[in-house]
């Protein structure tokens, strides 16, 4: 791999990276902590949404985004040839 690639493909990683973690902080600090008040007058399966969120959502969510993370990460590398399969 070039370097110009080498650079894109990190460039593109750290994207993905960032994207993703700050979704799951969005979930689990703001969602779970900052709003949960507002988010407990909202009744999800006869629990309270700021509870959920604090106590599954935010796992449920990082589990997810593993999983997002993994298929972006082999999408990647198949761009740029670096693939092991």
């Amino acid at each position: 791999m070039e370097k110009q690639s080498k650079k894109e493909y990190w460039h593109k990683n750290l994207m993905y990276v960032g994207i993703l973690l700050s979704i799951w902080f969005l979930v689990s600090y703001v969602f779970g902590i900052f709003l949960v008040e507002e988010l407990n007058q909202i009744q999800m399966g006869g629990f309270k949404l700021g509870f959920w969120f604090a106590q599954q959502g935010s796992i449920y969510v990082f589990v997810i985004l593993i999983f997002i993370y993994v298929w972006l990460m082999n999408r990647l590398d198949k761009k740029f040839g670096v693939h092991e399969d």
